[in-house]
């Protein structure tokens, strides 16, 4: 049986405080299940311009706690945080105190760490892949036991904690939906075992945003990354929420308008205007179409909780209104 619908919304640059409370309040009255920030520190400067990476103006977690003081409903999360940044302890109290302090309403996400420029830029070790995978494993692992409450006594190669008790309390039970992020399969296959939302990105083992990223979130790309979740999750892949941000979204008023955005899109990627519509982090088309893509996507790849950015809020709205819960 399918999941129903789930919209967030991820904004990345705003400038002022007022701004900030307009755009929260306004996902949350426009139906979006979720507000999402992002996990990086790095301002204009040669290390943003390798990354190819939007600025995110705000840092995570006062952004997070200020979205949640001016809201009452909506999830307020993270796509994601990023494990290298953080001191573990510190990072799950400061999340369980959103969740406090939100009345449960905290989605908490871990990553592995991507932009090699940024560690550079911020003097942070690059350690291979696989170590910080692992070190990415331990923070999920030691987050469940923080959200679940009671004595800590974790021991890892990169999280060590004991003599002392999780609080604040997580007002959720069984602790906020925990996401993980990933686009290869090593990461995928963890996020299948431990997470409860997935969220499919592009394989972004070069440390930068480019070519090879965004080709590996073709149609075909994106099924071998479900398929590796299914590998990790095994008998538990039901209870999986699968998440994708749709990068590339444009609601269109006609036909003409949809063949021009997409082939200008697919142009500026070297793809066929087929494969770029195909591609299941676009959305191009009007409403009625979108919404057909969404639910083909949904049967196709159990795709059922899609985030756009704030730029479109206001145009994806309808497409909120017509799926979301469904």
């Amino acid at each position: 049986m399918s999941k129903p619908f789930r919209f967030g919304v991820q904004a990345f640059k705003p400038e002022s405080g007022t701004e900030w409370t307009e755009t929260s309040r306004k996902a949350e009255d426009l139906g979006y299940s979720t507000l999402h920030v992002a996990d990086h520190y790095f301002g204009p400067g040669a290390a943003l311009t390798a990354a190819s990476h939007p600025i995110q103006t705000v840092a995570a977690i006062p952004a997070m706690a200020a979205a949640a003081a001016v809201t009452s409903t909506i999830k307020i999360g993270s796509r994601v945080m990023c494990c290298d940044y953080h001191q573990p302890m510190v990072l799950m109290k400061s999340l369980a105190t959103i969740d406090l302090l939100s009345d449960g309403r905290l989605e908490a996400g871990f990553g592995a760490g991507w932009i090699h420029s940024e560690y550079d830029a911020m003097g942070i070790a690059w350690e291979r892949a696989g170590k910080r995978i692992a070190k990415m494993t331990e923070y999920v692992e030691f987050a469940r036991d923080f959200f679940a409450g009671g004595d800590l006594d974790y021991s890892g190669e990169y999280v060590n904690v004991t003599d002392t008790a999780a609080t604040p309390v997580c007002p959720q039970e069984g602790g906020p939906k925990i996401m993980i992020g990933g686009g290869a399969p090593k990461v995928l296959g963890i996020a299948g075992r431990l997470a409860d939302v997935v969220s499919i990105n592009f394989d972004n083992s070069a440390g930068k945003i480019g070519a090879k990223g965004i080709g590996s979130g073709t149609a075909e790309g994106t099924a071998d990354k479900v398929q590796w979740v299914k590998d990790g999750a095994g008998d538990r892949f039901d209870d999986i929420e699968i998440e994708i941000a749709a990068y590339f979204t444009t609601v269109t008023a006609n036909a003409d308008q949809t063949e021009k955005t997409l082939g200008a899109m697919a142009g500026a990627f070297g793809m066929e205007p087929g494969m770029m519509a195909a591609h299941p982090h676009t959305l191009i088309g009007e409403v009625d179409q979108i919404v057909e893509t969404l639910q083909e996507r949904r049967d196709s790849y159990g795709i059922s909780y899609v985030t756009v950015g704030d730029t479109v809020i206001d145009d994806f709205a309808p497409v909120v209104a017509a799926l979301d819960g469904k």
